[in-house]
């Protein structure tokens, strides 16, 4: 998994680095296809926000979260970000199901 890390008007100290990548973290326990990971850490008059675009097989996915205190925003992105890839886990768990029923009806022989 690539983590890329960029700040927008605020300075990614190695503690703001440090905790975006453990938290990042709690996301590829649960779903371990995560191809490539872009966070963006924002900082626009009173809002602190946080940004993650996630790379997985067949699907970008975006979540947004703002705040008034950084790692409250975070905390946010990651619980939004975790909600929508345990959904598109499940998705695609529920698909591949679906798919290996279809076969196996189609290759059951038919009693006469």
């Amino acid at each position: 998994m690539n983590l890329n890390l960029t700040g927008n008007h605020v300075e990614v100290t190695a503690a703001m680095r440090e905790y975006v990548t453990s938290k990042i973290k709690k996301i590829t326990r649960h779903f371990d296809h995560v191809i490539d990971v872009s966070v963006i850490l924002s900082v626009e008059k009173h809002k602190q926000k946080a940004e993650a675009n996630v790379h997985v097989k067949g699907k970008d996915i975006f979540v947004e979260a703002d705040g008034d205190n950084m790692y409250a925003s975070i905390d946010s992105l990651i619980d939004k970000l975790d909600r929508q890839i345990l959904k598109h886990k499940e998705k695609n768990l529920a698909k591949r199901n679906q798919d290996s029923i279809k076969n196996h009806e189609i290759n059951q022989p038919e009693d006469e």
